[in-house]
């Protein structure tokens, strides 16, 4: 899970990187689409347990490389609990949403995370933020309303849902910030636990016992989410951030894409135009961001 980049040109590497970035970005939404796919046959809490399960069992070996100690000595022990939980929360919320709405729609809401982050970093983390990002902010909201606007195919409520997630998802990495001095390895590992205990708590509720077909995709399932986060990280060590992240973007093309082929979803206007409005303000505070930093 963790590395240094190999001593290889940095052009090649910043190649490699975005190369990763992108596979990453397309496998997490290939495993969103079979997700929204399970959640249709069986329970949130079932296909998190079974993901969960599957995934801690391939960061054992990270974990053990780690050691006991890594968990234990690791900082703000409140933080850290805080942390996890709201993980839990926001993959259980995200997988609800798609349950009942459109991929691309679900994935709008939550490409909004980073400019909630840039807000709740000046209250929770005593950030500045000019002018210009502030301005940026408030053109991402303006998206978000946009996007949230009803529609025949778009209940309200599950909008609402995935917008609470996606709420979740900026408090998780604004968490995740604060505890950066923590090992990778320590916060994947707790996450992917915590989101364990989650389905073992919910799944005997509504339980179904799955084909042989259905338990290989929900292998794959857990599997995908691992390769995905493996990708990313990797292109992560390999190239700059500012290089990298903006790729991230390419998941609301894939889950339109996927959104339309696999489940005949077709995204209305107003979250087309919404989404448009996300990324180009998201994009515009994250180059803001790396010029603050320089």
């Amino acid at each position: 899970m963790t590395g240094h980049a190999p001593s290889v040109p940095a052009g090649r590497a910043t190649l490699a990187g975005i190369g990763l970035m992108l596979t990453g970005v397309l496998v997490f939404s290939l495993n969103d689409a079979l997700g929204k796919w399970l959640v249709g046959r069986y329970s949130v809490g079932q296909i998190l347990l079974c993901r969960s399960a599957i995934g801690l069992a391939l960061l054992m070996p990270f974990a053990a490389r780690a050691g006991r100690r890594a968990f234990v000595t690791a900082p703000r022990r409140g933080l850290q609990l805080i942390r996890i939980a709201i993980g839990s929360a926001e993959v259980a919320l995200f997988f609800l949403a798609v349950r009942y709405l459109p991929l691309a729609d679900v994935l709008t809401f939550y490409l909004a995370a980073p400019i909630y982050v840039t807000a709740l970093s000046v209250l929770l983390l005593g950030e500045r933020v000019g002018w210009r990002r502030w301005a940026a902010v408030l053109a991402g909201f303006t998206g978000v309303l946009v996007a949230l606007r009803p529609s025949p195919d778009s209940p309200s409520w599950p909008a609402l849902i995935a917008l609470v997630g996606s709420g979740a998802y900026a408090f998780l990495m604004i968490a995740t910030r604060a505890l950066r001095a923590t090992s990778n390895t320590v916060l994947v590992t707790g996450q992917i636990a915590s989101t364990l205990a989650f389905g073992l708590v919910a799944a005997p509720f509504g339980w179904v016992t799955p084909s042989a077909a259905d338990a290989g995709l929900l292998v794959l399932f857990g599997v995908n989410a691992i390769v995905a986060l493996a990708c990313v990280n990797r292109a992560l060590a390999l190239a700059p951030a500012n290089v990298v992240v903006p790729f991230q973007y390419t998941m609301i093309l894939w889950g339109a894409l996927l959104g339309y082929l696999v489940f005949g979803d077709v995204p209305p206007p107003n979250v087309l135009a919404g989404a448009a409005i996300i990324v180009a303000a998201g994009l515009y505070i994250f180059v803001r961001e790396q010029a603050a930093s320089r």
